[in-house]
């Protein structure tokens, strides 16, 4: 037990001053939540012969990652390379990862038959390997023919099940699989570059989260402008206007800043994590379009009062509107492009959402169809209408949360019904409002 404790002291990556801090760089996540798991395995063993009840209890209402957790981490930061273009060596620059870490990683890519992404961990970790790894050689040289006779690289395929055999001349596997791919490399004109991710994309929600804006639309951008509002006159906000800035202009996207304090922030924080739930959709249904955490907070004190502040803001009213809704983005957290919609009779007319931190690299939200990429910044808010005055979907309001690659992010969300805006926003009868 002793040397088990001087383990996890000389290779913690924990802060216990500032948690989110540890948790900033996803790669030192991962490796957190696998070791906390490797450990605590181990440690259970020695204290499962222990006669002391108290043990057992402590075993029995322990909460320690799942291989679901790690697997669901692993799939984090391959989404991130997927996102962002990156390779093994990229995303580990700050902090390394050790050949059995990589392979694990290469693993979970495998079964998701991403292979392009499994060939280059098992790659990362064929040349990562020491004496003291558990990793074989002849594993990585296994999985790296096969990665790749999938990915449909046929000499490289050969190339390392060739290495495999002269390694291991009596594995018949590998020489029934080698006359395989020799057969048909001959029947085969060209083979693709394993080793050169795609970096085309005709797939704006990726190229938008890398960064790659439209020329036109930056110059549109430079037109609009910003101003102090008193949403519409509120005597709330008359000696006290919020800062308007406009993000774009069809469909009208703004963003408000200075909405909410530090204080009031960590408020929410407390409140939301100890209910935080893995994010659902539907009817509850375990969502993997949107990888957060997620709770709808109630709506007394500090989460009152900035229900409050948002319908003064926007001069909507919040009487129908859902409960606050905090969210917090993990290891590669994202939710891919969808619409705010909801209940068909009471449908979300228009969002209000709140940044409840910086991030450093990644997280932005962007509006797919038209373009738009708006970088989270800490106590400022994003408001859009997703409805026209007839009530029909605007469609340029499909938007989505890019992948966190360096950072945390937390948002809180305030989704506004259309009942109760018959006078604040009265309806249209022409198709084009």
């Amino acid at each position: 037990m002793k040397s088990l404790l001087l383990l996890l002291q000389l290779g913690s990556f924990s802060n216990p001053q500032s948690p989110e801090e540890t948790m900033r760089d996803p790669v030192a996540a991962f490796k957190l939540l696998k070791r906390l798991r490797h450990e605590w395995v181990n440690i259970a063993k020695f204290t499962q012969q222990s006669l002391y009840q108290e043990f057992q209890t402590l075993l029995d209402y322990s909460l320690i990652p799942e291989l679901e957790d790690i697997n669901s981490a692993a799939l984090g930061l391959i989404g991130l390379q997927e996102i962002y273009k990156l390779y093994p060596h990229n995303i580990t620059k700050e902090t390394p990862l050790s050949a059995d870490e990589a392979y694990y990683i290469g693993l979970v890519a495998y079964e998701e038959d991403k292979f392009q992404h499994a060939f280059l961990w098992f790659l990362h970790s064929l040349n990562r390997l020491t004496d003291f790894s558990s990793t074989t050689k002849n594993d990585l040289l296994r999985f790296l023919s096969s990665s790749a006779y999938q990915f449909g690289s046929l000499p490289v395929a050969i190339y390392f099940g060739q290495k495999l055999l002269n390694l291991d001349p009596s594995n018949e596997e590998i020489k029934v699989q080698l006359g395989l791919y020799r057969l048909i490399r001959l029947q085969r004109t060209s083979n693709p570059d394993i080793f050169t991710l795609n970096t085309q994309s005709n797939n704006s929600y990726e190229a938008l989260c890398r960064g790659e804006v439209d020329e036109r639309t930056s110059k549109r951008q430079r037109a609009l402008s910003c101003r102090y509002s008193t949403g519409g006159g509120n005597p709330r906000l008359m000696y006290a206007p919020v800062k308007e800035e406009e993000l774009w202009d069809e469909p009208k996207i703004i963003r408000y800043h200075d909405v909410i304090s530090d204080t009031e922030i960590e408020t929410l924080k407390d409140i939301a994590r100890p209910e935080l739930t893995r994010s659902q959709t539907g009817w509850g249904v375990i969502s993997d379009i949107r990888t957060s955490q997620s709770v709808f907070l109630e709506e007394v004190g500090t989460v009152a009062r900035i229900s409050q502040r948002i319908a003064d803001i926007t001069g909507l009213s919040v009487e129908s509107a859902e409960k606050l809704h905090v969210q917090n983005y993990g290891i590669g957290g994202r939710y891919t492009p969808h619409f705010d919609t909801g209940d068909e009779v009471n449908e979300r007319t228009a969002t209000f959402l709140i940044y409840m931190s910086d991030v450093e690299v990644g997280g932005a939200t962007v509006f797919t169809n038209v373009g738009v990429a708006v970088k989270p910044e800490k106590g400022s808010a994003v408001f859009w209408y997703n409805l026209h005055k007839n009530g029909e979907l605007d469609l340029k309001t499909k938007h989505a949360g890019c992948p966190v690659l360096v950072g945390n992010k937390w948002v809180a969300n305030k989704w506004i019904h259309e009942f109760g805006q018959e006078f604040r926003r009265p309806c249209s009868l022409s198709q084009w409002e």
